[in-house]
């Protein structure tokens, strides 16, 4: 019988060999395929919300300022100490209290303020409005905080209980308004201001041109901060009645006040009945323990963070076919396509008009939050607003904080305007300025010199005085841009134009005033114009969408590394005195950089928020 011949050696070792690598092959095929479905398996499990634990507390502990939109900050700027405030949107925080309230998973609310940086008076309104709808559910709020500044304070009073630490207290100081003013400043580098405005308390350009505050500016800012402070009272002794009889002494009487109690701050608070009692920062532990519950590992309480929570509330309320959208106009209003914070004219709308032209939005809500700028970037998002009604879909106003000169403009083409009892608003007038720079430049041996075709030519070349022509060219335009903005609110508001310019002059309003004058209709936050937006579209089940420019990629790494969130361990909250005077200065001066309008002329307002 024959035998194969047995292969030699080579081929024998280059089988072996070759077997080998088949093997390592199948090997490391099957360990790769292995670690792809771990992977995977990995993915769908962490994808898996992790149920939020049951009879929790929901914690708000803003981090930051409250704003209607967060802005992209710019890193040099952040590095030179400027624009570094941490920014939370007012618009997570007061939709996680009212799911909440209706959330059997939570039974109360925690409150920690001491990060809070800043807030309007209407944003404050805007959660206490939530609280208290928590509240009405049968819900406790507990608020503890290592002190209370006043805007931190009014948030700490709408809860059942407020505790300050031992050494800390609450600061209440009313309202103020001091501008810098840059005359003295512009004399010595030789820089003059042309002034052109119609309105009496058309104040924006005073500090420009003047070294204290007029007269008129001093009445009207008077007024409304008056009425500001009337009002911030009202809230504090309508959520705290115990409070309310002394609440007035605790501010104008403070030294006195401090001295009963033996110059202990937080006893001055306690007896005035501001706060319920001191604890520190353990035993506030141990009191949310004992109210709410122990969490597992029984170090803290059981509770759930805001951003955690709405997340998670969002992922789980189904969405409906039809939606009312909302664009936000945020900032100082100007010329062409901007990022947000600033109010852009071409931005924002480009946004209504694709809202508009969204056939799942029903209604669109603008909500404003801006003092002005750019009369012609003022006029492109009002025509856009204009053409989304005569388009069939329902146009609501919503105020924030501020919504006056151009922000009070782009309101004019609304079928209802809505703002906060607090809300600045009015401002109707405007202006323009013109640097002349002739000065500074001779003093460093620059001279402008040439020829042209008329005296129109050098337009507003800033390197020159202003020719007498140009001047009275702009003088009249801004007549006219009066006429025409006063003539723009009789109509929208069906007012007699002699009547809107008794209440126009360029003098600001809080909401509750304007809308004694006729300036808005109705007094609500954004939730209650939402309502009325959908009520005007006939929808009763509807969703709430956000019309938002998507961030660019380089925006969106810059917003990962600067981190804008509320949630960040060792985030900066607030600036030291001499980093926010600095920073306002800064700020107040940068401002010019925006002036951009074609036309050189403004509808601003030189007013801040109370």
């Amino acid at each position: 019988m024959d035998r194969k011949a047995r292969p030699g050696v080579v081929r024998r070792v280059f089988s072996a060999v070759w077997r080998a690598i088949d093997r390592f092959r199948q090997l490391s095929l099957n360990l790769l395929f292995l670690a792809v479905v771990a992977f995977l398996v990995a993915g769908w499990l962490a994808a898996r919300p992790t149920p939020l634990p049951a009879e929790a507390a929901l914690l708000i502990a803003p981090n930051g300022q409250l704003v209607e939109q967060r802005s992209v900050r710019n890193p040099l700027s952040v590095l030179q100490g400027g624009d570094g405030i941490h920014q939370v949107l007012l618009r997570d925080v007061v939709d996680a209290i009212r799911a909440a309230a209706g959330d059997a998973r939570i039974k109360a609310l925690v409150i920690e303020t001491d990060s809070l940086a800043g807030a309007g008076l209407s944003k404050l309104q805007e959660i206490a409005a939530a609280v208290a709808d928590f509240r009405k559910a049968g819900k406790k709020v507990y608020v503890h905080g290592k002190n209370f500044n006043q805007v931190q304070y009014h948030l700490a009073a709408q809860a059942d209980e407020v505790f300050v630490s031992p050494d800390g207290y609450v600061f209440l100081s009313g309202f103020a308004r001091y501008p810098t003013y840059f005359k003295g400043l512009f004399d010595q580098a030789g820089v003059k201001m042309q002034i052109f405005r119609v309105g009496t308390y058309k104040s924006f350009v005073e500090p420009y041109t003047r070294s204290d505050m007029s007269p008129e500016d001093r009445e009207a800012t008077r007024d409304y901060l008056d009425a500001a402070w009337r009002t911030y009272q009202a809230d504090i002794a309508a959520a705290r009645p115990k409070a309310a009889a002394g609440l007035a002494r605790y501010v104008s009487e403070a030294p006195a006040l401090l001295a009963e109690a033996g110059g202990d701050t937080a006893r001055m608070a306690l007896k005035a009945g501001l706060v319920d009692g001191l604890k520190t920062a353990d035993e506030w532990r141990d009191f949310l323990k004992e109210r709410v519950g122990a969490s597992d590992d029984a170090r803290g309480y059981k509770h759930v963070d805001m951003a955690t929570y709405i997340s998670r509330v969002r992922d789980e309320t189904p969405q409906a076919s039809d939606h009312i959208g909302i664009v936000v106009a945020q900032g100082a209003i100007v010329d062409g396509e901007q990022p947000s914070g600033v109010v852009g004219g071409d931005t924002v709308a480009g946004l209504i008009r694709q809202a508009r032209e969204d056939k799942s939005i029903k209604a669109v809500v603008l909500r404003v939050d801006s003092p002005g700028g750019s009369a012609t970037a003022s006029e492109v998002i009002r025509r856009e607003l204009e053409l989304t009604r005569k388009a069939g879909k329902p146009v609501i106003v919503s105020m924030g904080s501020v919504a006056a000169s151009g922000g009070y403009w782009i309101s004019m083409a609304a079928d209802e305007v809505w703002a906060g009892p607090a809300t600045l608003t009015g401002s109707i007038g405007i202006f323009a300025m013109v640097p002349d720079l002739s000065g500074p430049m001779g003093k460093l041996g620059l001279a402008v010199d040439g020829v042209g075709t008329s005296a129109l030519a050098s337009g507003l070349d800033p390197r020159r005085p202003l020719d007498p022509q140009v001047a009275s060219v702009l003088q009249q335009s801004i007549e006219f841009g009066y006429k025409r903005f006063i003539e723009l609110v009789g109509k929208n508001r069906r007012m007699d134009v002699a009547a809107v310019d008794q209440v126009a002059q360029g003098r600001v309003w809080l909401g509750s005033q304007a809308k004694e004058k006729g300036l808005v209709d109705k007094l609500g936050g954004l939730d209650e114009a939402v309502k009325a937006a959908a009520t005007r579209a006939g929808l009763k089940d509807y969703d709430v969408s956000y019309v938002e420019k998507p961030l660019s990629p380089r925006d969106q790494l810059l917003a990962k590394l600067l981190d804008n969130g509320e949630d960040t361990e060792g985030a900066k909250t607030r600036l030291s005195p001499v980093e926010a005077t600095l920073a306002r200065i800064r700020n107040e001066l940068a401002g010019l950089a925006l002036w951009n309008d074609p036309g050189a002329t403004y509808l601003h307002c030189l007013c801040e928020a109370p």
